[in-house]
């Protein structure tokens, strides 16, 4: 489909410790990580995952092309943008992102996946602006499941429990065979022979035999959940299970005055049922985000609560990056 447009960083390294050599780093940078009201501090949600040749843009607050544009990212290398829901903290810097890229000769095909049966939600935000040149680009309405897959990776989707249609969303690069470098240099190995080696196949070289797993290791898949807006439920650890990195919104604290009932009435979560979910889902480390202005000086009491029931629990500001 083509869209007619008429007229500071921390680095947090999540690899396991034995598969550290030779390993290529999946950076996620935290472009906005407040909640439904911007602050000095937290702009509005949008978190961009990088994957060779993959730049995949979950959510698109308000502000989110010019928050890229200060993380000297390039706006036109976005591939896929995965919407978790139509409300606006998610959605506002949609319109004025399509324009940049139409006006910079974006040159892809620039797919948008969405919760299933919303499609007008963006057909009516189209609308409501006269945008300049045009792209190309497919809509995707998706429900549960894996729903893009490729050899090297793949993404799901499941519903969330919000007061409209919402999804989380995973990342996970497969399990693979890697080469030890070292090992390859040593021996002098080239050409279209080493990739017998990644098949796993033994080799004949320099009249000597090399085995394949004296020369290779196993890549252990790497997993990133997204889950923002909902209320606590059964598909949030279903979709985390065993993450390297859980990313989850975390609005409200639970021990604070009407924080559980607050949660629950706005369909939002606590940091205490983040840190459950990611207890429950065995993920590796959880990364809490969408935090309330309420929380704007400090935000402390979140990562505290978390903490104990997830030790391996930080807070991110934006523009702060992860390399899982």
């Amino acid at each position: 489909m083509t869209l007619g447009i008429t007229s500071g960083s921390i680095i947090l390294n999540l690899f396991k410790p034995h598969l550290v050599i030779n390993l290529m780093k999946i950076p996620i940078t935290f472009l906005g990580t407040g909640a439904a009201i911007p602050t000095a501090r937290r702009n509005h949600i949008s978190i961009l995952l990088q994957y060779k040749e993959e730049n995949i843009l979950i959510d698109c607050g308000e502000g989110t092309q010019r928050q890229l544009r200060k993380a000297k990212l390039n706006p036109c290398s976005i591939t896929k943008i995965l919407i978790t829901h139509w409300h606006g903290d998610h959605i506002f810097g949609l319109p004025g992102l399509l324009q940049t890229l139409s006006l910079n000769g974006y040159n892809k095909t620039l797919h948008i996946y969405i919760p299933k049966n919303t499609k007008h939600h963006l057909d009516l935000i189209l609308r409501m602006f006269v945008f300049q040149g045009a792209i190309k680009y497919e809509i995707h309405e998706i429900e549960s499941g894996i729903f893009f897959e490729n050899s090297d990776f793949k993404l799901e989707a499941e519903k969330m429990e919000h007061n409209t249609p919402a999804l989380a969303y995973s990342f996970t690069e497969k399990e693979k065979i890697r080469i030890q470098k070292s090992k390859l240099n040593k021996l002098k190995i080239e050409g279209k022979i080493i990739g017998e080696l990644v098949k796993g196949k033994d080799i004949v070289w320099n009249n000597k035999k090399i085995r394949a797993k004296d020369i290779t290791y196993t890549q252990e898949q790497k997993k990133i959940t997204f889950i923002l807006d909902t209320r606590i439920n059964e598909n949030m650890a279903k979709i985390a299970k065993e993450s390297d990195l859980l990313v989850s919104e975390s609005t409200f604290l639970e021990d604070s005055e009407n924080g559980a009932r607050l949660a629950e009435e706005d369909y939002h979560l606590t940091a205490k049922q983040a840190a459950q979910t990611a207890l429950k889902a065995k993920a590796r480390k959880l990364v809490l985000v969408h935090l309330s202005q309420r929380y704007e000086a400090n935000p402390k009491p979140l990562l505290t609560e978390a903490r104990k029931i997830f030790k391996n629990t930080v807070i991110v500001e934006d523009f702060d990056k992860i390399e899982v």
